[in-house]
C-alpha cells in the first residue's frame, strides 16, 4: 500500500507508541565498563583526555566495580599499569601482577558476583617499548616477533585465568595466539574459561587517549605491521575465520563507530556472541563536543551506543557504560 493508506508516522506519534514498536534495545546488562588498575592505595587519577575516566588503585577500582554492579552492568574489562616495565612484559604474566591482584580482590567480594570479569591479554602496557610483542632489532630496523610473542601472550592468559578472570581477551593481533591460549588454558586446568578474541582489531587513530590511560604508546614505530589495515573488510573476515577455527568462543570488534560495516558483516556471517568496543577516541571526541555545547550529551551518547547495537553487537565495551545505565534505569 502507498500513501495515504500507508502512513508510517502513525507508529511515531507518542513516546509509548515509539517504545512499543522499537526494533533495537539497549540494556545495562549488555554494557561492559573498562577499568585501568594501577599500584598504590587511594589513587584516583583522572585521565586528561578522557573526562570521567581514571587510573585506579585496587581499593578504588573495587568502589567502581560496586557502582557498576549496582547499576546492573554486565561486566568489567580490566587493564593494568604495572609499577615497572621490561622487554619481556614480565608484569603481564606475574602471579602478583597488578591485574592478577585486582581480579583476586574482585572475586573475594561477593557483591560483585553479577559482573563478568574480562581480562585484556596483551603485552603493550607491560613492555618498556610499548609494543604488543617481543621486539627484535638490527640497527635501525626492528620487527615484532610473532611466535615468541604468542608464547608470552598464552602464558599471560593462563596467569589471568588462574587469578580469577571469567574471560580472557587477547587484543595483540598476533597470528595463532587464540590456539596457543586455548592450549595453555586447558593445560592449566582452565578449560571452562572462554576466549574472547579481538578478532579484527584495526590500526586506528581512535586509540590515542587510551595510550595515555594505559601508558602504552609505542616508543618507536607504530602497530600497523600487526593491527589491521582499516581499508580491509574481507581480510577482517579471514581474521575472524581463523580465530574461530582456533577456538575463540566470543568476538570483540574494535573500534566500533568507524567500523560499523565490519560489525554488520560479521554479524550476518557468524553466530558466535559478538561485542564491540567503543574506544577511547570515540568517547573523547563526543566529550569534546559536549564541553563546547555542540551536542546534547545524553542523546548523543545513547544514539552512538544504539548505532553499535543496531549494527549487530550483542554487547558493548564503553566508557559511557555507567552513564548509559543510569539513563536506561
Amino acid at each position: 500500500m502507498n500513501f495515504p493508506v500507508t502512513r508510517l508516522r502513525r507508529l511515531r506519534r507518542t513516546s509509548a507508541m515509539r517504545s512499543l514498536v522499537r526494533e533495537t534495545h539497549l540494556h545495562p546488562g549488555a554494557l561492559i565498563y573498562p577499568l585501568f588498575v594501577c599500584p598504590g592505595e587511594g589513587v584516583r587519577k583522572e585521565i586528561s583526555s578522557m573526562p570521567g575516566v581514571f587510573n585506579l588503585s585496587i581499593d578504588e577500582a573495587l568502589k567502581e566495580a560496586e557502582a557498576c554492579a549496582a547499576l546492573g552492568l554486565g561486566g568489567l574489562l580490566l587493564f593494568g599499569l604495572p609499577s615497572k616495565k621490561d622487554e619481556k612484559a614480565s608484569g603481564a604474566w606475574a602471579d602478583d601482577g597488578i591485574v592478577q591482584q585486582a581480579l583476586q580482590a574482585i572475586k573475594k567480594n561477593r557483591a560483585l558476583d553479577s559482573l563478568v570479569t574480562i581480562a585484556d591479554v596483551c603485552l603493550c602496557e607491560y613492555t618498556s617499548h610499548g609494543h604488543c610483542g617481543v621486539v627484535s632489532r638490527d640497527g635501525d630496523h626492528y620487527e615484532i616477533q610473532n611466535d615468541s610473542s604468542v608464547a608470552l601472550i598464552a602464558k599471560t592468559a593462563a596467569s589471568l585465568a588462574k587469578a580469577g578472570a571469567d574471560v580472557v581477551a587477547p587484543s595483540d593481533m598476533m597470528d595463532g595466539r587464540v590456539e596457543a591460549i586455548r592450549i595453555a588454558l586447558d593445560a592449566s586446568g582452565h578449560e571452562q574459561t572462554p576466549v574472547m578474541s579481538y578478532a579484527s582489531k584495526f590500526a586506528s587513530a581512535f586509540y590515542g587517549p587510551f595510550r595515555e590511560a594505559a601508558d602504552s604508546a609505542p616508543q618507536f614505530g607504530d602497530r600497523r605491521s600487526y593491527q589491521m589495515d582499516g581499508a580491509n573488510l574481507r581480510e577482517a573476515m579471514r581474521e575472524i575465520d581463523q580465530d574461530i577455527a582456533e577456538g575463540a568462543d566470543m568476538l570483540l570488534m574494535k573500534p566500533a563507530m568507524p567500523y560499523l560495516d565490519v560489525i554488520r558483516t560479521a554479524r550476518e556471517r557468524y553466530d558466535v556472541p559478538m561485542g564491540a568496543y567503543q574506544v577511547s577516541g570515540e568517547y573523547s571526541m563526543l566529550h569534546a563536543a559536549f564541553q563546547r555545547g555542540w551536542l546534547e550529551p545524553e542523546r548523543a551518547m545513547m544514539e552512538s551506543l544504539l548505532s553499535i547495537r543496531r549494527a549487530g553487537a550483542d554487547f558493548i565495551v564503553t566508557y559511557f557504560a555507567k552513564d548509559a545505565a543510569k539513563v536506561l534505569g
